[in-house]
């Protein structure tokens, strides 16, 4: 079987495990002893979870600040101990003449930066312990609100009691907080249904494999198009080209004098990807100044 590259793939997860499920069976398949994922996905919930292969796990944070976008439906009348279907219920109510124009004007009261309250059951860590773990011996810790960014939340169809909910978001959003808070402000309750993540930073659905397939074919060694370069979750990123020299400064971390393009506006701690003279990713770097930037990620050669 031939060498995995390091890179990313596109995992559609599969229902019913966990990430790191998913993490595993990656790992036995390629044969790579490195193996993340970039935003962990409930069991609960299906689609894009992107696996890093070797080196390219040095990149995952690039997809963690990445924004996500979600396919939820929400489930009005009744909340559970975790917001979601996996979950106990712990209050039920009449949902009455709740209809779609109501909540999709309430939904627009959550678009934008508000703090929200993470899930009981939440890997929320407080003095080193899991909030899920407390949540499961009945002990539910007291979360603290964190900021969320929610870019866009759009209701496209409601059967009573289910909306169907798609969301556009920053990195850290619950999807089961808005849930729970959705309910709360319509007075019924709520909790997340099905969940499923449709796209994080450069990678959709739509071209995910699920994972019983990519399994198959990295045994088989066939991985030309399931592997993507490690650098595709920076096309977003500005380029700088290094010379010989350049190259084995940014090797040592020392900091590099770079002439700016014409016109270019640097700002300083803009951050940029650095490529040798091969074309290869060499380094991560920020600018200092418009003219000099400090390798803060360098790559094996």
């Amino acid at each position: 079987m031939p060498a995995v590259p390091a890179g990313f793939l596109n995992i559609d997860k599969p229902p019913g495990i966990t990430s790191f499920d998913v993490v595993r069976a990656i790992r036995r398949a390629a044969g790579v002893r490195r193996v993340g994922h970039a935003g962990t996905l409930d069991p609960l919930a299906t689609g894009v979870l992107p696996v890093a292969l070797g080196e390219a796990t040095r990149l995952v944070e690039a997809l963690t600040d990445a924004s996500k976008r979600y396919t939820a439906q929400i489930t009005f009348g009744v909340e559970t101990d975790t917001d979601d279907a996996a979950g106990v219920a712990v209050a039920t109510r009449d949902i009455g003449a709740l209809d779609g124009p109501a909540i999709a004007a309430t939904l627009a009261l959550f678009v934008g930066e508000h703090p929200q309250v993470p899930p009981a059951y939440s890997a929320i860590k407080r003095g080193g312990q899991p909030a899920y773990r407390a949540a499961r011996r009945g002990q539910p810790l007291q979360l603290a609100a964190r900021p969320a960014r929610a870019d866009a939340l759009r209701l496209t169809a409601f059967a009573a009691p289910v909306a169907t909910v798609d969301i556009e978001c920053g990195k850290g959003y619950y999807v089961r907080a808005l849930a729970r808070d959705l309910g709360r402000a319509l007075g019924v309750g709520a909790h997340v249904s099905a969940l499923r993540r449709t796209a994080v930073g450069p990678f959709a659905a739509e071209r995910a494999v699920p994972l019983a397939l990519a399994v198959e074919r990295l045994e088989a060694g066939a991985i030309d198009a399931l592997v993507h370069a490690p650098d595709a979750v920076l096309t977003g990123w500005p380029a700088v080209l290094l010379g010989p020299d350049e190259l084995r400064a940014a090797r040592q971390g020392r900091t590099l004098e770079l002439e700016p393009r014409p016109g270019a506006t640097i700002q300083p701690e803009l951050r940029a990807r650095a490529y040798g003279p091969d074309g290869r990713l060499a380094a991560l770097v920020q600018a200092a100044s418009s003219r000099t930037w400090h390798p803060y990620r360098v790559f094996a050669d």
